[in-house]
């Protein structure tokens, strides 16, 4: 059984991750219940890091934001 793209409360579990090094985008799983503070390129093998303020790497290169962040309606901006 595929893994749906959204959960039963509304929130995305695709991300499209953009690489800051190389540019290119690809499309990661987003876990409903946590954040993911590294992701690992395998292209560039850069590792990204969630950005300071901000609790995870979908929140600081992804086209949405963590499932948590989502759910809350709330940014993950320390100053927000």
């Amino acid at each position: 059984m595929n893994r749906p793209e959204v959960s039963d409360n509304g929130a995305f579990l695709i991300c499209t991750l953009t690489c800051p090094v190389c540019g290119q985008a690809q499309d990661v799983d987003m876990p409903e219940h946590g954040c993911v503070t590294f992701h690992d390129r395998i292209d560039c093998k850069a590792r990204l890091q969630a950005r300071k303020g901000e609790c995870c790497v979908f929140c600081s290169y992804g086209e949405v934001p963590c499932p948590p962040v989502q759910i809350s309606a709330k940014s993950c901006r320390s100053n927000d």
